[in-house]
Parts: structure tokens; sequence; C-alpha cells
């Protein structure tokens, strides 16, 4: 009976030092600092006017339509999404979810708050190409950053997952995210339409930069940030 109970501290010690090495103040600091490059980004690429990401899209074509603060907006859907994703592939959900989906929309709209109606920051074609290029930066950098800390994705990027769930592995993941992003962008297009706004905004040569870069991006930058856990 002790040798069990001995065996059983030891177990719990075990899971003990595996949840202090899973949130340990390296993988907290490389989510924290990711999620913040992506709400970044989100700025940046608003800013551009050359187009944004395809879940950006949505949002600010749907929050520009019911008059909403695009932050506000963007954390409705990640709940209705978290929701979604509880019931579907749990294993997604981490600290990192939660934060990633509370921070990044009201990041994008204080940094675009401070350009555009405090300091009045003038926009000219080389500042749209530079935040086209930060934003795209950014936007791979900070995905692999949250992402290499494993500590929970965003709900939006666990879509595709649940999507090659429901079709029991008969969708790629690849596919999967391809459409989930195309389904965003039309919904997106549609409701900028309805509420007379400028599609350049949310749909442009940055959310085809954002579709064809990103994925090879964060690759590429997660196979460097892995190799520090």
């Amino acid at each position: 009976m002790n040798v069990i109970k001995n065996v059983q501290r030891q177990m719990k010690g075990t899971d003990n030092c595996r949840i202090l090495q899973r949130y340990s103040l390296k993988r907290i600091t490389f989510m924290l600092i990711g999620i913040v490059l992506i709400g970044m980004c989100v700025a940046a690429y608003r800013m551009s006017g050359f187009g944004v990401d395809p879940f950006t899209c949505m949002n600010l074509g749907i929050s520009g339509f019911n008059g909403m603060l695009f932050g506000t907006w963007q954390l409705i859907v990640n709940v209705i999404l978290l929701v979604v994703v509880f019931f579907t592939v749990r294993h997604c959900i981490g600290i990192g979810t939660i934060i990633n989906m509370i921070c990044v929309g009201y990041i994008a709209d204080f940094l675009c708050w401070i350009m555009q109606d405090k300091i009045s920051f003038v926009i000219t074609l080389p500042t749209q190409i530079g935040f086209l290029v930060i934003g795209t930066l950014f936007a791979s950098v900070g995905c692999a950053m949250y992402m290499a800390a494993e500590l929970g994705i965003a709900p939006y990027d666990s879509v595709a997952f649940i999507i090659t769930k429901a079709a029991k592995d008969k969708v790629s993941f690849r596919m999967a995210r391809i459409a989930s992003d195309i389904t965003c962008v039309c919904i997106g297009v549609i409701f900028c339409i309805l509420s007379h706004g400028k599609l350049s905004t949310i749909i442009g040569i940055g959310t085809m930069v954002n579709a064809f870069c990103n994925g090879p991006l964060i690759q590429f930058f997660r196979k460097l940030f892995q190799k520090n856990f």
C-alpha cells in the first residue's frame, strides 16, 4: 500500500513538473509577444489600405455594418467560435487562446486610434507599402511565436481542425483553411457593400499576400522558435 502511495506521489510530482515546464516563463513570454505582434499586424494591414487577413476582413465588414467597435465584435465572434471549439477540438484551447481572442482586436483598435486620430499620421504610398510589409512580417512572426509556445491557438485557427474532423479527414487541413478563409472574405465583402464601405480597406493585395505568404513564413519562423523549447 505504501509503495502504491509513493508511486502516486511520484506521478503527481511528475505531472506538476510537466505543468510547470509547459507554463514556463519563456513559453508565456513567447506567447504574449506573439499575440502583441499579431495585434500590431492587424493594425498595420488596416492602415496600409491594401486589405487585411480573411478573419479580420469578415469582422471589419460586419462591424462596419452594425456600427460596433471592431475589437468588441471580434471578441463576440471569438467567444462563439470558442464554444464550438470546446465541444469539437478541445485540445486546441489553452491560456493563449483566451488572451489571443480578447487582446488582438483591441490592440489593433488602440494602435489605429493612436496613429489615425491622435497623431493624425499622414499615410502616403510608401508608408502604405511599409505597413503592408510590417503587417506580413509581424503576422508570420507573431503566429509562429505563440504557436511555438504551445499554450493554445486562436479560435479561428481551430476552424480548419473542426472542418477536417467533421469531414472525417476526407478534407485536408490546407483545403479546410482555404475554404474557411474564402468564406470569411465573402462574408466581409457582402457586409462591406451593404454598409457602403470601401472594399479596398478590407480586401486587396494585402489579403492575397497574407494568404500566399503567411503559411510558408509561419512554418519558417516556427522551426526557428521551436529550437528554444
